[in-house]
């Protein structure tokens, strides 16, 4: 086993989390390996939806594929269309995001190795899979894990993983000029259904607590609903991706955790990209100045318990739920509450694996 040089900051994955840190490490005279087990950066299961307030005002235009002023929300009773002056929600390909990402974090300084897997850590190197078969050991200052819901790095810490998300994409060929939101509470929970136009694909799906409905159960509601709507998805390939909404912390010492990896993903609505992007940032800014309070994160973790509160609630009484869900969107019809204000809740931010 060769052993190489340590290098100051490493971060195990190359997902939004990981490269915003990277690129504000970077940017910032640090030294940054980023390590991605993948050889192709950013492909993921994910509808690839981004939201005004988040994403959407600092993405380039011409990586957007479809951009949507007007939002469809259908209920078991309901049925309402919300206009926007600004764009409410875009989609955009999640190669192409996690591309730009890693040509940005490139351009900072930061160096990105793919196709190389970390196995073993411990409290001062990591040992990784390199693509020629090698096994290479090294050191590091700081460590962070941006690897996903099942982090490595999160199990060395000991940290068991107990609340997750399951959401089911279908990417189908054609184009489709309405974005839609399927809050059905007898299909599917206090989860939904979407189907979010791109440039010539329909990326169609669903998401649900996993404590509120099994995966299998939920691809037969997906399945079933998607019907309705027109599109047999009998033959068409389902991805899965598992979302991890279960917080710990993300600063231990010299090792940080950032988005899934650090359970910031939300309960409800499965949203991940844009907590990813602020806890990466957050953790960099703390290694930069380890006295940095990261009041973000602190913001993010209320929103998340709020959001758990409405499983747990929804699956002790699932008529509470649907009642709920209605009397939100009955006044979002009535213009007592906008789709921003939903938005910032958190009820209809998605970004990721459902989303």
């Amino acid at each position: 086993m060769k052993t190489s040089k340590s290098v100051e900051n490493i971060i195990i994955g190359a997902g939004p989390g990981g490269l915003a840190c990277a690129a504000h490490l970077a940017r910032n005279g640090q030294k940054v390996l980023v390590l991605e087990r993948k050889y192709c950066i950013g492909p993921k299961v994910c509808a690839g939806g981004i939201t005004w307030s988040g994403l959407l005002r600092h993405v380039p235009e011409n990586l957007l594929e479809g951009v949507f002023c007007d939002q469809y929300i259908f209920t078991n009773l309901q049925r309402i269309r919300v206009r926007g002056k600004n764009p409410i929600i875009a989609t955009i390909n999640r190669k192409t995001l996690g591309q730009w990402m890693a040509k940005t974090a490139k351009q900072a300084g930061a160096e990105i190795a793919t196709g190389t897997r970390a196995h073993t850590i411990t409290a001062e190197h990591i040992i990784v899979s390199t693509p020629d078969g090698e096994n290479r050991k090294i050191g590091y200052t700081h460590l962070i894990g941006a690897d996903g819901s099942t982090s490595i790095v999160r199990k060395y810490l000991g940290i068991p993983v107990n609340n997750l998300g399951i959401g089911i994409n279908y990417m189908v060929a054609g184009q489709r000029s309405k974005m839609e939101w399927h809050l059905n509470t007898r299909l599917f929970g206090s989860g939904y259904g979407w189907i979010f136009p791109h440039k010539d694909v329909i990326s169609i799906g669903a998401f649900c607590d996993r404590k509120n409905m099994p995966a299998a159960d939920l691809k037969k509601q997906l399945l079933t609903w998607a019907a309705r709507q027109g599109y047999d998805l009998t033959r068409e390939e389902a991805k899965a991706a598992l979302v991890n909404s279960d917080f710990q912390g993300c600063f231990f010492g010299n090792i940080y955790l950032v988005g899934d990896a650090a359970g910031l993903a939300s309960s409800l609505t499965g949203e991940g990209i844009y907590p990813a992007i602020v806890s990466g940032e957050a953790v960099a800014k703390r290694i930069l100045d380890p006295g940095y309070a990261a009041p973000e994160i602190n913001a993010m973790v209320r929103r998340q318990r709020q959001h758990q509160t409405v499983i747990r609630l929804s699956a002790k009484n699932p008529l509470l739920c649907s009642f709920l869900m209605e009397w939100l969107v009955l006044l979002l019809r009535l213009k007592i509450i906008d789709f921003h204000a939903l938005e910032m809740a958190g009820r209809f931010s998605v970004q990721v694996p459902a989303a």
